[in-house]
């Protein structure tokens, strides 16, 4: 589906006549990062107290969350009656192709030479994995990757936002698949899993069973396709965030046992030792190694 940008928005005043970007800036907070500039279409809609979603209850133009000090390049400034969105570049979150990114001007504090990268460190696996443990029926966000979601959304967009009990979903709290690996790790990680299926080191699964391939699991490893991704949290479990569209809630965050897991994937799919070349492919999975590495 197209989107209709209203004329009133196209006000474009952030680029140089050579077309380099005029400024840079910092996420100030967590930061929704959509590939849409209609925001208070998204956010609050026309009476101010709804999210736009589609028939799984998912923003779709949501693409992240950055979090706080994430460096932004600032493209264009996007003006309209109430808000103003700057449309950005980040090397937190590659453009996907065909698509742009934009966010909130308040979210973003300006800077007039380019920001250092965003400080990053990897906590200990034990952290980790308590993490991912505790996000445990977090609900599916399409997006997501903060538990608790944006609270500033509320205040920003909805009407009566004074309430104690906000709806959640208001503010997007909630992960998708590789969301919840990326806040267990601090943004560590990549964020989306077409990053994450060459992500680390690959681990030489073709051909093996269920069975053998529990055995060669490590803590940590990745289980991916262009699409999803599952944590091994141990020898006998596994944890992710799936997308359960139509079902109470619409999915979440769950542990499973990882013999049944894997035994469902390879219903489907097959194991390779390395994702194939030439982008995405239908049926396949690796296993991506890259704790400790």
């Amino acid at each position: 589906m197209k989107l209709i940008i209203p004329i009133m928005l196209v006000a474009i005043c952030c680029r140089t006549a050579a077309g380099e970007a005029a400024g840079y800036g910092v996420a100030r907070g967590m930061t929704p990062v959509l590939a849409a500039p209609n925001l208070t279409e998204i956010f609050g809609g026309p009476d101010g107290t709804t999210l736009k979603t589609d028939r799984c209850g998912q923003v779709r133009e949501l693409e992240f969350i950055a979090l706080p000090g994430t460096p932004f390049r600032l493209l264009a400034e996007i003006r309209g009656k109430t808000t103003t969105v700057f449309r950005v570049e980040t090397d937190d979150y590659p453009t996907p192709a065909g698509r742009a990114l934009y966010v909130d001007s308040r979210f973003i504090d300006p800077r007039d030479a380019e920001p250092p990268p965003r400080r990053r460190s990897l906590p200990a696996e034990i952290d980790i994995i308590a993490s991912l443990k505790g996000a445990v029926n977090s609900p599916y966000v399409w997006g997501g990757n903060v538990r608790q979601g944006v609270p500033e959304l509320a205040g920003m967009f909805y009407r009566d936002s004074a309430t104690p009990r906000i709806d959640n979903r208001l503010i997007l709290a909630g992960l998708d698949c590789s969301g919840l690996l990326y806040q267990a790790t601090g943004g560590w990680t990549p964020r989306n899993t077409s990053q994450l299926i060459t992500f680390g080191r690959g681990v030489p699964i073709a051909g093996r069973t269920a069975d053998e391939l529990a055995d060669l699991l490590r803590p940590l490893d990745l289980i991916a396709w262009n699409g999803h991704v599952i944590i091994v949290l141990d020898g006998k479990t596994t944890i992710e965030s799936r997308l359960a569209c139509g079902k109470p809630g619409n999915g979440g965050v769950a542990i499973s046992p990882l013999a049944k897991r894997l035994a469902e994937i390879l219903r489907t799919r097959r194991p390779v030792d390395a994702w194939p070349a030439g982008g995405k492919r239908q049926g396949v999975f690796v296993v991506r190694r890259w704790y400790g590495l």
